[in-house]
């Protein structure tokens, strides 16, 4: 496939451009690398990616990008672009998502609409549920987002739909449920968990630590995307990780994995969902997906791509 991806520089972004690579396709990869962390890690993130002569990456912000020369000839835009966080979401910063998480999706939906893709892939969130009514959770029930992060990312996803039915863009939008592994953002959980139990320090943690999340592995959700794209599947599904633990089962693991870090316990913080976990029959039966990775298996590779940088 030729296919675009946008955000490509970030955690997932960076890690789907490697698989679709590794599978032959064409990718070209759209970042603007904005300082929600440090850009030097983004750079870092696509060094796989640039060991590919059918890899190029555009250095634009999606507002600004010349999107119907980058989308001419795609097959498949992956749209991985946009404002992350829960927390920071609040006050003042809400201007930042809904420029980067629901204006950029619409102007990309505009352009796509013009170019006549196979398929338009769009990351969503499990954040969009808020606290769900029933687990595991359905994409039948009614969304109730409880922090603007998930306000925005459901917002896209309406756009998403109303190009599907009035203009016939084939999109997909996937709920991805609490992504994990290597070279996840700093400031995520599982990524200060493990360089704390790697390096001795401190690890925060939010909540008494008995609330609960399905976990996906990455390479888990990038070749649902991938298999999304090449299907007749259109519409909303979602993507998790097959198993609800809880943030304290979670600690034990990584102690056990990478050694135990001093926790520190914190307040619930206001925007965070007290429990996750994702139906996957729509995925299944639309485009075939299993999670294949269990947790304590993805947190173990997680540890052993983070142990070389924390020992330099």
């Amino acid at each position: 496939m030729r296919c675009v991806v946008t955000g490509a520089a970030g955690f997932i972004g960076s890690h789907l451009c490697e698989y679709l690579l590794s599978q032959g396709d064409e990718v070209i990869g759209i970042d603007c690398f904005t300082g929600y962390y440090d850009p030097r890690r983004k750079e870092i993130n696509l060094a796989g990616a640039r060991q590919y002569d059918r890899f190029r990456l555009v250095r634009e912000d999606i507002l600004g990008a010349p999107l119907a020369e980058l989308l001419d000839g795609a097959d498949v835009v992956f749209h991985l672009a946009g404002q992350p966080g829960v927390r920071p979401s609040w006050g003042a910063d809400f201007a930042t998502y809904v420029w980067r998480n629901v204006l950029a999706t619409q102007v990309l939906l505009e352009s796509a609409r013009l170019v006549g893709l196979a398929k338009l892939v769009y990351a969503s969130s499990s954040s969009v549920y808020g606290d769900a009514e029933s687990y595991p959770t359905a994409e039948t029930l009614r969304p109730r987002p409880v922090s603007p992060y998930g306000v925005t990312k459901l917002a896209a996803e309406h756009l998403c739909e109303l190009y599907r039915v009035g203009f016939g863009v084939p999109t997909v939008s996937l709920r991805l449920f609490t992504v994990y592994g290597p070279r996840q953002r700093p400031d995520m959980a599982f990524s200060r968990l493990v360089r704390a139990g790697l390096g001795g320090g401190t690890f925060e943690l939010y909540g008494a630590g008995t609330q609960t999340r399905d976990f996906t592995y990455v390479q888990d959700v990038v070749g649902a995307m991938r298999s999304a794209a090449r299907s007749t599947f259109t519409g909303v599904a979602n993507i998790g990780g097959g198993s609800r633990t809880s943030m304290n089962e979670v600690l034990e693991i990584v102690s056990a994995l990478a050694g135990e870090p001093d926790i520190r316990r914190l307040p619930r913080m206001r925007g965070d969902v007290r429990d996750t976990a994702a139906d996957t029959q729509t995925a299944f039966e639309g485009f075939g997906y299993v999670p294949q990775v269990p947790l304590r298996r993805g947190l173990a590779l997680m540890v052993e791509a983070e142990r070389p940088a924390i020992s330099v």
